[in-house]
């Protein structure tokens, strides 16, 4: 059965799918597989033109229809979270527009979540690819954005200000862990295949975490900074016990983020 499968190119995805794509022993699968970035794979998966998919978890009350929420392949953890980035003070400037990597991304509500508890007024918010967030605080074209993925190891060394952790707000506010990405796959598949790709995600992370170097050609090949190390963090912070079963404290996450966007 061929199933067209999105993922990103963050190395938390590469390393979790790798092993699927190449092709798992015994498999009934053959994935044609899409690479793009989160936002573009939530708006991929709003239409209903992916079978499977890594998407952010506040897309998920908006599909929840027509796909099923896996209890793995997703991106749950501590101390992971969006940072509130700006490109030349520490300070939040509320008459500033913010820019967000993407309208459906965890990262937007998250950021929403903690402006309101701020703020009365409506943020002034702006959209860009996640890169280009990162590229325009660097360049100083985006006073203030939300910055996810690699970066998060990234500003400090390139001369960026946090003004705020989200990832850490969201904590504290509802003492859960942060529930930032999710894996989703139709429902008219049939409880069958269903399983058998829950499956085969949770075999194919289990061969990346048997391996000595969690780094491999391909991984390096598909993330956006060519740092070993780096990609090496974030493996370690993005891919965890939540990643092969988002058990109890993992699901109430969800609920508190799919409550959340609802309002």
């Amino acid at each position: 059965m061929q199933l067209s499968l999105g993922i990103s190119t963050c190395p938390n995805d590469t390393f979790i799918y790798e092993a699927l794509l190449q092709g798992l022993e015994n498999s009934p699968f053959e994935w044609k597989v899409t690479f793009a970035d989160v936002q573009t794979l939530n708006e991929m998966v709003l239409r209903g033109e992916l079978d499977v998919a890594k998407i952010s978890a506040q897309v998920y009350p908006q599909i929840a229809e027509t796909y099923r929420c896996l209890g793995c392949g997703g991106a749950i953890g501590y101390g992971c979270g969006p940072l509130l980035l700006s490109s030349e003070s520490g300070s939040f400037n509320p008459d500033l527009p913010t820019t967000l990597p993407g309208a459906n991304t965890t990262a937007a509500l998250l950021f929403k979540f903690w402006y309101a508890h701020q703020f009365k007024n409506a943020p002034k918010l702006e959209y860009a690819l996640f890169n280009e967030v990162y590229q325009g605080l660097l360049h100083k074209s985006i006073p203030q954005g939300v910055t996810i993925h690699e970066h998060r190891f990234t500003w400090k060394r390139d001369g960026l200000h946090l003004l705020q952790d989200l990832g850490a707000y969201w904590e504290q506010e509802t003492g859960s862990p942060i529930p930032l990405g999710i894996a989703v796959v139709k429902k008219d598949l049939g409880f069958a295949e269903i399983e058998s790709i829950e499956k085969e995600i949770r075999a194919s992370l289990r061969i990346a975490r048997q391996r000595q170097n969690p780094v491999t050609p391909f991984i390096v090949e598909k993330a956006q900074i060519d740092d070993d190390e780096v990609i090496k963090s974030h493996i370690a912070m993005f891919v965890n016990d939540f990643s092969e079963n988002v058990g109890e404290a993992g699901w109430r996450a969800l609920e508190n983020l799919w409550r959340l966007s609802h309002c």
